[in-house]
């Protein structure tokens, strides 16, 4: 990977200094996104991009991130160090202005870094700020100079030392460690494992030859990730365990200052899954790079089909929802810092209307050459994509015969839902009911005013397996689809939505979880949007009713009853096991998994998209041996029902 503009003058002068750091404590929410443990995750993220832009630059080869039993969060890297050397306008240190003033740094002039993950520069002044403490260390022509702070606070100057506190293990390079501020992050101040190995390792992948590793102590466990083939690496991880149509199909572009890398590779699958960055910061609301990649990929594949299908074959042009069926892509921009335009310093969507123009005109004229030159790759897209198309015709013709039965659309709503009378989805809940029994009792004990009811009896379609046509004709997914009110397909709005609490309502047994999961991957293949906004949850029904004379208590895993029995063992009390909803009556249901006062309930979130779709296609696929593998590998971990 080549960096235009690389420079070896990183000094003082490269040090451009606009504000000071005072606002960062009062509203730490502006800076880093939350003061929940994503703003953890984000302060993390913000120090390990300041080694991973020493990469991108071309002088680091190493980023090491510890995790330190004692709370300590460290990131080494082996570049050139930060500048230590006096700024004269300020007759200060250049190490001691990045780390204690805002937008001090150097992302802003054109000299140190002309590509970079930072964006507004607050990245280590902002970290330091919100930090009990942070020790931070530079090592530059074998001489090591540190400086420590109390929450933004120097402790003393910027000094050199003859051994590391922080144990440095490269030649050159810069050390950060720093202990979360818990006045700050009152929730938590620990990272989440697995943000911090999902974003390491997409970094690994978008920066070919950089060896990274991390070193969790807290968990006793190391991980390295080090990838040659970048962004194709990343197309084949992304497809694992799926069955590809092609070879990854990859390009690489540079057009003035931008640089547009895309790899794309269909499977047979039939969801979408498509990862864009700008300058290695991941984009997940996307933004101009992705349009401009999505027109020219339609653009290009209809161009194609008009020259190899018959009129017959190809009758209308592919829509972009044909095309996104079973496409897996990367789309990544790197682009000078000065120009990146984002939304908010989360930086989850690009706004740089020029670079929409670059990344559709270059990727249409490379697909338009590669369909050329690879005529029997080219013809099995079209072969996959042509078939989503007739799928679609077919999901809009059952649709349409839905419809003209009064279905889908219009007022009329199933026969066995049981409607609440609230009618402001925001305190709305509907509880999909596994049986009828169930059903009945959660009827008979709910809160009519806020809770509805929807009993749907028996194990449901795989969607997994099954496209939308045949979602739409079961009479169980119709029923849940009017009663939702926000639609499926192309025609699905979740402003619409009836209710903000989807929760489903099983049996605490196998068959209960079956049906469960079946739920929640028709959810997440088909109603997504609803799981992104958080409305989905699961019910957690007690396991166990332990009654001692007039005396009642739920117990909800075999854990707690043998800590209940160990806790009362001088104690006489009856235990009973539900087998199942149907065998509490209405009130026991009631108190035990619908009372928003008592009761538990899994809220279910897409941490990792990557992981959950690799989970369900695991799991829920047509390919075997990877399920097999899986439950070989848990099956000691299982709760048998016997």
């Amino acid at each position: 990977m080549t960096t235009k503009g690389k420079t070896d003058n990183y000094d003082a002068d490269s040090i451009i200094v606009l504000e000071g750091l005072e606002p960062v404590r009062k509203r730490p929410g502006m800076y880093i996104g939350s003061t929940s443990q994503r703003g953890i995750n984000e302060s993390l993220r913000e120090i390990i991009d300041n080694g991973v832009d020493e990469a991108l630059a071309g002088f680091a080869t190493r980023i090491l991130v510890v995790v330190e039993k004692n709370g300590y969060l460290t990131v080494y890297d082996d570049g050139r160090g930060i500048p230590v050397d006096i700024v004269e306008k300020h007759n200060k240190s250049a190490l001691e202005l990045v780390m204690t003033m805002l937008h001090a740094g150097g992302k802003f002039g054109q000299g140190a870094y002309k590509v970079s993950g930072g964006l507004h520069g607050v990245g280590a002044s902002v970290v330091n700020a919100l930090s009990e403490h942070l020790i931070v260390e530079v090592k530059r022509e074998g001489i090591i100079y540190r400086q420590e702070y109390n929450r933004g606070a120097p402790k003393g100057p910027v000094a050199t030392h003859n051994t590391s506190l922080l144990n440095m293990p490269f030649e050159t390079g810069t050390a950060v460690s720093f202990y979360p501020d818990s006045t700050i992050f009152k929730e938590t101040i620990e990272v989440s494992s697995q943000y911090l190995y999902r974003q390491v390792k997409d970094r690994a992948y978008l920066i070919p030859n950089v060896y990274f590793q991390i070193d969790n102590k807290k968990e006793n466990e190391k991980r390295a990730y080090y990838f040659q083939g970048g962004i194709t690496s990343l197309i084949r991880d992304m497809n694992k365990g799926k069955k590809t149509i092609h070879e990854p199909i990859y390009m690489n572009a540079t057009e003035g200052d931008i640089q547009v890398e895309v790899a794309i590779q269909f499977n047979d699958s039939l969801a979408e899954n498509i990862h864009s960055y700008v300058n290695v910061i991941n984009t997940p609301e996307g933004g101009t790079h992705l349009t401009g990649f999505r027109t020219a990929l339609t653009k290009s594949i209809n161009t194609y089909a008009n020259k190899v299908l018959s009129e017959k074959d190809f009758k209308e042009n592919f829509s972009g929802n044909d095309i996104r069926e079973g496409l897996a892509a990367v789309v990544y921009i790197k682009m000078p810092s000065n120009d990146l335009q984002f939304e908010g310093q989360t930086k989850g969507k690009l706004g740089n209307s020029e670079v929409q123009s670059v990344v559709q005109t270059n990727v249409n004229s490379f697909l338009d050459v590669y369909f050329e030159e690879h005529p029997r790759e080219g013809k099995e897209i079209i072969a996959k994509i042509l078939l989503a198309q007739r799928a679609r015709f077919a999901a809009k013709a059952a649709k349409d015969a839905v419809l003209r039965k009064g279905a889908l659309e219009g007022s009329a709503l199933p026969g066995k839902l049981a409607d609440c009378q609230e009618k402001d989805p925001a305190k709305s809940e509907i509880f999909i009911v596994e049986g009828d029994s169930a059903g009945g009792s959660a009827k008979a004990g709910r809160n009519r005013k806020s809770q509805a009811i929807l009993p749907l009896f028996g194990k449901i379609l795989n969607t997994e397996r099954y496209r939308l046509d045949r979602v739409i004709s079961s009479d169980k997914f119709k029923d849940l689809i009017v009663a939702l009110g926000c639609g499926i397909g192309e025609q699905f709005d979740i402003t619409k939505s009836r209710y903000h609490k989807i929760i489903v309502m099983t049996d605490a047994d196998i068959d209960g979880s079956h049906i469960k999961t079946l739920y929640l991957t028709f959810f997440f293949r088909h109603l997504t949007p609803l799981v992104e906004k958080g409305y989905v949850y699961v019910a957690v029904p007690p396991l166990f009713k332990l009654t001692k004379g007039k005396v009642k208590s739920y117990v909800y895993t075999d854990e707690d009853l043998t800590i209940f029995k160990e806790e009362h063992k001088n104690e006489t009390w009856s235990i009973q096991r539900f087998k199942g909803l149907g065998e509490m009556n209405s009130e026991e249901l009631w108190e035990t998994t619908m009372n928003p006062e008592t009761r538990y309930l899994k809220q279910i979130l897409i941490e990792d998209a990557d992981v959950a779709d690799e989970t369900f296609t695991m799991l829920m696929g047509e390919e075997v041996p990877p399920r097999k593998k899986f439950i070989t590998t848990h099956a000691k971990l299982a709760d048998l029902d016997v």
